[in-house]
């Protein structure tokens, strides 16, 4: 499965931003799907993961509160709505994708969007 990320830009602190995350191929609602973002000089951190019919959703306790992920099946994408923005949220988004069931470790997952670069100003 390809996965193409969109949606960042610059955004004042308290504001919002929506990314999404489209799949190609016609077995999306194998996939268990995540976002993780790398902010500069860090390492790259999960945000938020979501089932494959969408009916369980985890968040990191940085975002949990601000961020709600989302998917569409019926059009091969994911979402990440991100309310409340921070500079501290200020990164790279990557979406991925897993079979089976969600998870929260780098490792667990199978393909990787290229990324989109999210920048929260004070």
């Amino acid at each position: 499965v390809q996965l193409q990320a969109s949606g960042g830009g610059l955004v004042q602190a308290g504001g919002s931003l929506r990314l999404s995350c489209a799949a190609s191929g016609r077995t999306f609602t194998m996939y268990a799907m995540g976002w993780f973002r790398q902010a500069p000089g860090k390492e790259r951190e999960f945000a938020a993961a979501i089932s494959w019919s969408g009916g369980k959703t985890y968040y990191a306790d940085s975002v949990k509160g601000r961020f709600t992920i989302s998917r569409d099946n019926a059009k091969n994408t994911v979402y990440l709505q991100m309310n409340s923005l921070k500079p501290e949220d200020t990164a790279v988004y990557y979406c991925a994708a897993r079979r089976g069931n969600t998870a929260q470790a780098m490792p667990d997952y199978d393909y990787w969007g290229q990324g989109t670069q999210v920048t929260v100003s004070s």
